[in-house]
């Protein structure tokens, strides 16, 4: 019998699972982990928020896309982490790689979606849905590398030193919170304002790769080979590359991205504190657009059919003082001074540098008639909704409701019982309240509900749609892309106090105020009709802050 010297088969530990082998001491390698754990959340979140505002911004409605956002981002890191245990043998290389990739998606997504709305957003078919889709797929591939990171650094965090694993996740969470929170507040108060969304993002990319490159480059070296260095810094070199490419275009992207959206007319464009205001036009003979957050708000060719369908109703009775929400253009404005029995104008709108540009922009203020230079008128800065709270009892003999449309989520509350109760009370008697409520052809539902809305407040309501112009106006040289997709028509609501059980006001036009250039009684009653035929049959809600409907 031969006696056989072979060793036995064992389980040889594999060098990856093993002690790593760093090149400084274990409670300095550790912190060093724990802080790329929070440069790393940092930039997770600032790529979450970012998602959320831009897509709030092209898409609307900011409660859905959020929701989208923030619901298939969270899905996905528990795909993420499942997938990263497969990485765990390779758990540094792993964790560099899934950075790299990150800091790309991440950082140029901003400037991703912002192209895709630019140039695809006016054609028809499924590029019509265009920024939808990325934004899904966005959420869908950041969610996953953020995923995939917790679990490749708690495992390099235990190979530094072994631990329980309640004390090890208890300071990887602690790392990761903490850096979630400096993301969460640098993304509204300094990357937003100082540095806009775009180069923002590139930068927070930048961060991101910086940091996940040199955690594994600098600390775990010693347990990759030469190759996978190598490739690590050669993946890591082309990402900043890209991203500084990028950084360094974005002046140009925008302009061009602008002139994709607005045409190439674009005269103003800012970024107040508020939104984004874009000009078109309005100077040597040209119609003026005005654009809010990508919105057409004013159409040069029928401007003032909308304006003088807005104010002139709500001015057939008592008007000696007026109260204006929102409309910072200074339009309403100008036809409410129209009326020389006006005494005093008082104007609530959120956004000043609006204001400002009404005053000082010389297209704009030649089309508002430099109104905010007359001594009647009297700007304040706020919300409608506090502005409302703040004010006494019957102040106001007119209320004039000019703001965005309802289906957009920060102008909901601005829709709702609730305010429209405010705005009741401060109505004397006899007064009137009318209210913008959007377009009719295009949210029938919308305008209905802000008309039950403002009948649960206690106001007696006549609906009105004007049919508008400026869609019909074939798009050409000294016309924007976006602006030849205006609105089809305006829906409004003159009310007033039903609690003395009055009943719903007439549509009349002072027989003594001024001479309009677009409405007659005429078409006032036709509005009426036209309003009437949209009527939708089944019984709405009233919205509220607590259960919007819009």
């Amino acid at each position: 019998m031969i006696e056989s010297h072979a060793p036995a088969r064992q389980s040889v530990p594999s060098p990856w699972r093993g002690p790593a082998r760093l090149p400084v001491r274990p409670a300095t390698g550790r912190f060093l982990v724990l802080a790329g754990v929070f440069v790393c959340a940092a930039c997770g979140l600032v790529y979450e928020l970012e998602l959320v505002a831009l897509a709030s911004y092209l898409i609307g409605d900011s409660v859905t896309q959020a929701s989208v956002v923030l619901s298939v981002m969270v899905f996905a890191m528990g795909i993420g982490s499942l997938a990263a245990k497969r990485l765990s043998g390779n758990a540094a290389i792993g964790f560099g790689a899934v950075e790299a990739a990150l800091a790309l998606v991440g950082g140029c997504s901003a400037m991703a979606l912002y192209a895709v709305f630019a140039w695809t957003g006016g054609w028809g078919g499924l590029w019509a849905n265009g920024p939808r889709w990325l934004l899904v797929a966005f959420s869908l591939a950041i969610g996953l590398l953020i995923g995939a990171e917790v679990p490749l650094l708690m495992e390099l965090i235990q190979r530094i030193r072994r631990q329980d694993a309640g004390g090890a996740v208890a300071d990887l969470f602690a790392a990761d919170y903490v850096g979630a929170l400096v993301g969460g507040l640098a993304f509204p108060f300094l990357l937003l304002p100082f540095l806009g969304q775009l180069t923002g993002t590139l930068l927070t990319g930048t961060v991101n790769a910086v940091a996940g490159g040199a955690l594994v480059l600098g600390l775990f070296r010693r347990d990759l080979t030469p190759r996978a260095r190598w490739a690590l810094l050669v993946a890591n070199l082309a990402v900043l590359v890209v991203l500084a490419s990028a950084a360094a275009l974005v002046g140009d992207f925008e302009r061009a991205a602008r002139q994709a959206v607005y045409g190439s007319k674009v005269r103003v464009a800012l970024q107040t504190d508020v939104q984004e205001v874009v000009l078109i036009g309005g100077m040597k003979g040209r119609p003026l657009d005005l654009f809010l957050d990508g919105r057409l708000r004013v159409g040069g060719h029928d401007e003032r059919r909308y304006h003088e369908a807005l104010v002139h109703p709500a001015m057939s009775g008592p008007h000696t003082r007026v109260l204006i929400l929102g409309g910072g253009d200074g339009l309403a404005v100008r036809e409410v001074l129209r009326y020389p029995d006006v005494r005093r104008v008082d104007v609530v709108e959120l956004d000043a540098g609006l204001v400002r540009l009404a005053r000082h922009d010389p297209g704009l203020s030649a089309l508002n008639e430099h109104a905010y230079g007359d001594p009647r008128v009297h700007v304040t800065t706020d919300d409608a909704f506090c502005r409302l709270r703040g004010t006494p009892s019957a102040a106001y003999d007119v209320v004039i409701a000019d703001l965005p449309d309802p289906g957009i989520t920060a102008s909901t509350k601005l829709y709702s019982e609730e305010f429209y109760g405010l705005a009741r009370s401060v109505l004397r008697a006899g007064g009137r309240l009318v209210v913008h409520a959007g377009p009719v052809s295009v949210r029938p539902r919308a305008f209905w509900t802000v008309d039950t809305t403002m009948r649960a407040a206690g106001l007696a309501t006549t609906p009105y749609r004007v049919h508008g112009l400026d869609s019909d106006f074939p798009p050409g040289p000294d016309r924007s892309a976006a602006a030849s997709h205006g609105p089809h028509d305006w829906g409004f609501i003159l009310a007033v106090d039903a609690s003395g059980g009055e009943r719903a006001p007439r549509l009349s036009l002072d027989p003594g105020g001024p001479r309009l250039r677009t409405l007659t009684q005429a078409d006032l009653t036709a509005d009426e009709e036209s309003a009437a035929r949209s009527r939708v049959p089944e019984r709405l809600p009233a919205s509220t802050l607590v259960h919007p409907r819009y």
